[in-house]
């Protein structure tokens, strides 16, 4: 660019969503349902846990884990969701080995009493 010369025009940037596209539902994508699905039963694991059946509540709160990641596996990016948080195959480590993790722990932990 010389000086005095006037700025060529800059091109608008490309649309990001293809018009042929079906417009979004909410929750809007199926991750995202299995998501508040998975939460769904956490809070019923917690309420179990409350109600005293602790070792009971924490199985269903590691079985939810390891099912989440069933369906991060198989579903795109896109379609992910809230189940898709960094790289897919570190989500389904993560959810794999945490839900093992804590169900090896309630499974051995001696009984108090």
């Amino acid at each position: 660019m010389t000086q005095g010369a006037p700025a060529e025009p800059v091109a608008p940037p490309l649309a990001l969503v293809e018009e042929d596209e079906e417009p979004r539902r909410y929750p809007s994508t199926l991750g995202g349902m299995i998501y508040l699905l998975v939460l769904a039963v956490m809070f019923a694991a917690l309420l179990v846990v409350a109600l005293g059946h602790w070792r009971g509540g924490v199985h269903i709160l590691a079985g939810s884990l390891v099912a989440a990641a069933i369906p991060r596996a198989l579903l795109k990016e896109r379609d992910a969701g809230m189940l898709g948080v960094r790289g897919r195959w570190f989500d389904v480590a993560l959810l794999v080995s945490v839900g093992a993790a804590m169900w090896f722990l309630a499974t051995t932990i001696p009984a108090q009493g």
